[in-house]
C-alpha cells in the first residue's frame, strides 16, 4: 500500500511541478491560487522524483519516505504560518499554500503511516 500511495503522490508532485514551470493557467505560479517560483517549482518536482525512485528501486521504504516528507511539509506548514517572512525568503507562497502544505503532511503523514502497518507478507500453508 504505501508504494502505491508514494507513486500517486510522486506523480502529482512531478505533474505540480513541471504544470509551475510551464504556467500553471492561474492555479501555480508567480500569479497563481498558489504561489511557486522557480525553487517552489523545483522542490515540488524532485519531491515527486524522490518519492518515485524510492517507490520503485526501495518499495519497502516507501512507508518510511512519506513519513519524511509528511513531517518536512508539516514543518513547512510551521514555518509559513509562523515566520511567513522567512519562507518567503526562501521560496514564493502564500497563505494559500501554507493551508494546502498542512492538509499534504497531514495526509502524506497519515499514508506513511498508514502504509506502514499494511506491509506484512502473505500467510503460507
Amino acid at each position: 500500500m504505501a508504494k502505491n500511495l508514494a507513486v500517486i503522490f510522486g506523480v502529482v508532485f512531478v505533474l505540480v511541478g513541471l504544470l509551475g514551470f510551464i504556467g500553471g493557467v492561474g492555479i501555480v505560479g508567480p500569479n497563481g491560487t498558489f504561489a511557486t517560483d522557480t525553487v517552489h517549482d523545483l522542490i515540488h518536482f524532485l519531491s515527486g522524483v524522490i518519492m518515485l525512485i524510492v517507490a520503485f528501486s526501495a518499495p519497502q521504504s516507501s512507508a518510511g519516505v512519506l513519513k519524511v516528507f509528511g513531517i518536512i511539509y508539516l514543518l513547512v506548514t510551521l514555518l509559513g504560518f509562523l515566520t511567513p517572512g522567512l519562507l518567503g525568503s526562501l521560496m514564493l507562497s502564500n497563505g494559500t499554500d501554507n493551508w494546502l502544505h498542512l492538509v499534504l503532511g497531514v495526509v502524506i503523514t497519515w499514508a506513511g503511516f498508514s502504509g506502514a502497518n499494511n506491509t506484512s507478507a502473505p500467510m503460507t500453508a
